[in-house]
């Protein structure tokens, strides 16, 4: 007997990485091996020296094949066994380990976006739909559009034994949200980057296709944004840590050197309006979606708890995004005397 393992990597396309895959028959009871790509066809390469490597680093149950088969996320390897400069993962690793004493988990909030060819899912042929107001977390066809997409999705994700915690539609027609955590900065990532594939691969059965731009529908209309949300141990018990971490992100040149990691066309989704803080203005406060980072309502009332960082888009990479945020707050409590 023999099984199917889809090893998925991330490329090197910039300024927004793409998700690859291909499928290896495995002997039955076999562990996964390192396997081999063209970098010169993912942006990772030269072809005169293609060869990159596939070192798998997280493996689950594959939802769509059923059966003993695998999806296996992977690292991107140079042929001398060093990461690839592509590999951010790699650069999470260390940042990870450093400050795992401070129990450091993240909630990522995906938004995203279905388009029917050139449209988004649920605009006219000709002109725009009703303005904003009764799509967000709605019910009824004249409001939604794509949930039997959206569910065959939740229900893969929940297969392959992802901790997905939750699904909502959002303010735009066709956008949609999917949570993924709590858990740590490695595995929140992990799973969110398998949760994408899925989406994608999803929606390719109902011929319609998902989309991470930050701004897919220019005008009065919400961006779509990757939500962020963290705590750590000393934050979970409390409320001081709470404000230490809210400052370490505001002190110096950190909102900038954050925002410029937080995804391709960030400017245009970060306004100052459809619920964000303008994109070179850093803020934050209570219950407040307009700031870049809001405290909860009943973390303020109960004293300790997490924060939402709003500025992420929704194409950020999330080995990026929680590694500066660890790197930034775990910092900043250390700092303040707080773990």
């Amino acid at each position: 007997m023999s099984y199917k393992a889809e090893y998925i990597w991330i490329d090197g396309t910039e300024p927004t990485a793409k998700l690859r895959s291909k499928t290896k028959i495995l002997s039955d009871g076999a562990e996964l091996p390192i396997w081999g790509f063209d970098g010169s066809s993912t942006n990772q390469a030269e072809g005169h020296a293609s060869d990159r490597v596939l070192q798998p680093v997280f493996s689950c149950p594959d939802p769509i094949r059923g059966g003993d088969n695998v999806l296996v996320l992977c690292e991107v390897l140079n042929i001398d066994m060093t990461p690839h400069e592509s590999n951010t993962r790699a650069q999470l690793r260390p940042i990870a380990e450093k400050f795992a004493g401070q129990e450091p988990i993240f909630g990522i909030e995906q938004e995203y976006t279905f388009f029917d060819g050139t449209r988004p899912l649920g605009f006219p042929v000709n002109g725009f739909p009703a303005a904003q107001g009764g799509y967000y977390c709605g019910v009824g066809s004249d409001e939604i559009f794509g949930r039997d997409i959206v569910e065959k999705h939740l229900d893969h994700c929940l297969a392959a034994g992802l901790e997905i915690s939750g699904i909502n539609a959002e303010v735009m027609p066709g956008q949609w949200e999917f949570q993924v955590g709590p858990v740590g900065p490695l595995e929140v990532s992990d799973q969110l980057w398998i949760a994408r594939w899925l989406l994608y691969r999803t929606a390719e059965d109902f011929n319609v296709s998902a989309t991470l731009n930050p701004k897919p529908v220019k005008g009065d209309w919400n961006g779509a944004g990757a939500h962020t949300n963290f705590s750590t141990k000393a934050m979970r018990e409390d409320y001081r840590a709470i404000i230490s971490a809210c400052e370490a992100l505001g002190e110096g040149s950190k909102p900038l050197d954050h925002v410029k990691n937080y995804g391709a066309g960030i400017d245009e989704r970060l306004t100052g309006l459809h619920e964000t803080a303008p994109w070179n203005e850093f803020s934050y406060g209570v219950s407040d979606r307009g700031a870049s980072v809001r405290i909860p309502w009943q973390v303020e009332k109960d004293g300790k708890g997490y924060i939402e960082d709003r500025r992420p888009n929704a194409n950020v990479d999330p080995y990026v995004v929680t590694r500066l945020i660890v790197d930034t707050c775990c910092t900043g409590l250390e700092k303040d005397g707080l773990v």
